[in-house]
């Protein structure tokens, strides 16, 4: 298996890749999988899941999990395929359809939703919201002010619960040369809620 561990944190190297797609980094990921307070038995949405990075973990962490990774480009659909094969993964279902369009044909429907990507991400949150059952959790990555507003807007105008921002401040240490040095990540802001009706 190539990744042999029950912690978090796959180096994004081990993961295929296809130019000009994004991949969400370990370091990232991991505070997403925090936010989404992941249960044992759970049906997660990973809607624009571009490489696959983030089911992959989920699956891994929580293999009673159904994780549904929802990509609308064919050939990025095939690549999560392809890292799931990689990763020995078999509860991940990869869908190709465009949110949130295709969100009334997804079966089972999700407690918790991680949305990576989306060009409307405003009007996928406010779409998804009515899928979730009481106490079920969004989490939403923005790496552009725009995607802030949009999503701080939407948990606003929801009524979301318990809402959570956290701004990543991260650097690696890379070689370059002969000296080694701090290399900063792109920041992004990871916003996170809950659906609580009465």
């Amino acid at each position: 298996m190539i990744w042999q561990y029950k912690t978090p944190g796959i180096p994004d190297e081990l993961f295929e890749r296809l130019p000009g797609i994004p991949l969400t980094k370990k370091e990232v990921r991991l505070l997403i999988l925090s936010a989404l307070r992941l249960k044992e038995k759970s049906v997660i949405w990973d809607i624009g899941a571009g490489t696959g990075t983030v089911s992959i973990e989920i699956a891994l962490i929580c293999p009673k999990t159904t994780v549904i990774a929802l990509e609308r480009d064919p050939d990025v659909a095939n690549l999560i395929r392809e890292n799931c094969t990689l990763f020995g993964i078999e509860n991940i279902k990869v869908v190709e359809g465009n949110a949130p369009d295709c969100f009334e044909t997804l079966n089972p429907k999700p407690d918790r939703v991680f949305i990576g990507g989306g060009k409307c991400v405003k009007d996928i949150l406010m779409e998804v919201w009515d899928f979730l059952p009481s106490e079920g959790r969004v989490v939403s990555m923005a790496t552009n002010l725009e995607n802030l507003y949009q999503i701080s807007e939407g948990l606003s105008n929801l009524q979301a619960r318990n809402v959570e921002v956290v701004q990543s401040a991260i650097n690696r240490l890379e070689t370059r040369g002969l000296s080694q040095v701090f290399a900063a990540i792109a920041p992004v802001f990871i916003l996170s809620g809950e659906k609580i009706e009465p």
